[in-house]
């Protein structure tokens, strides 16, 4: 193969490259412009929904579940635009995908359950974002409402992710849905104490907390004579967000005031009889 034969076969070589580089690669390139430029696109108008949503009004829950919904949406969208830049016919795509969807459908009907029962706590709304809750087998704080799962952070700072229908399923607890709650304590004092005293006693401890709400029923009464102690119940109401703090001084606060007045706070106990035993009999 001489020079000039060479020469001719890169030449065309060349012309075919650039040929197929004219016809395909202005499509891959315009494809990926169409897709990032679209993504972009779709990260402005759904920001632009969250915004319209929150000065409108609406809760932050159904704002996070219309995010992912719009979201998901808008950029199937841009990828079938890419995909028919690329000369890729969408009409017989979306034909494919049906059907594939309908088998994957079925094979997913744990993920449709999941989807399902995020549309019915987003409409029925037993909690929203920032509630602190018990579902699921999980108790944290709600962070997010997703299409397919909730997202939790717990007191420890953990973060945990429950499937939607695990939720739906189960028992709610809205645990902070409700302004004030009710803080309780047993506490159980000896069956030599003064109970007058006694109650006189915790209800200065109580009458000290200013997180206490003075203005709602408060209780002191003998739940019950048990083996070893006389309980007392002590019932008050605080503000959702003074419970845990209110709870953890006044069981400091009880015990101090009731050893300063004398009143012991039994523990169970045992009393162990030993008897003599005769050897010599033992033996015989």
């Amino acid at each position: 193969m001489d020079t000039e034969q060479v020469r001719e076969m890169t030449d065309h070589a060349l012309q075919v490259a650039t040929a197929y580089f004219t016809e395909y690669g202005m499509k891959i390139l315009a494809a990926i412009l169409i897709f990032f430029i679209g993504k972009k696109i779709v990260n402005f108008l759904t920001s632009m929904v969250d915004k319209a949503l929150a000065k409108a009004g609406v809760d932050p829950t159904i704002t996070s579940f219309l995010h992912n919904v719009i979201y998901s949406a808008m950029l199937a969208f841009v990828i079938l635009a890419a995909l028919s830049k690329l000369g890729i016919q969408t009409a017989s795509f979306i034909a494919v995908l049906g059907a594939a969807g309908l088998a994957v459908g079925l094979a997913l009907q744990g993920s449709l359950s999941n989807f399902a029962a995020g549309v019915m706590l987003v409409l029925f709304r037993p909690f929203k974002v920032g509630d602190y809750i018990e579902a699921g087998g999980v108790a944290g704080t709600v962070e997010k409402i997703m299409i397919f799962s909730t997202q939790f952070k717990t007191p420890d700072n953990k973060r945990i992710i429950v499937p939607n229908s695990n939720i739906l399923e189960g028992n709610i607890t809205n645990i902070s849905a409700n302004p004030i709650r009710r803080v309780d304590w047993t506490i159980g004092v000896s069956y030599n104490a003064d109970l007058k005293k006694t109650r006189e006693v915790l209800q200065s401890c109580i009458d000290k907390r200013e997180e206490v709400l003075k203005d709602e029923p408060q209780q002191i009464v003998v739940g019950a004579l048990a083996d070893s102690s006389v309980n007392f119940i002590v019932r008050v109401w605080a503000n959702a967000g003074d419970v845990w703090p209110l709870f953890f001084a006044l069981n400091e606060e009880f015990k101090i005031a009731l050893d300063e007045a004398g009143i012991e706070i039994p523990f169970p106990q045992m009393d162990v009889h030993l008897d003599t035993v005769n050897v010599k009999n033992v033996s015989s």
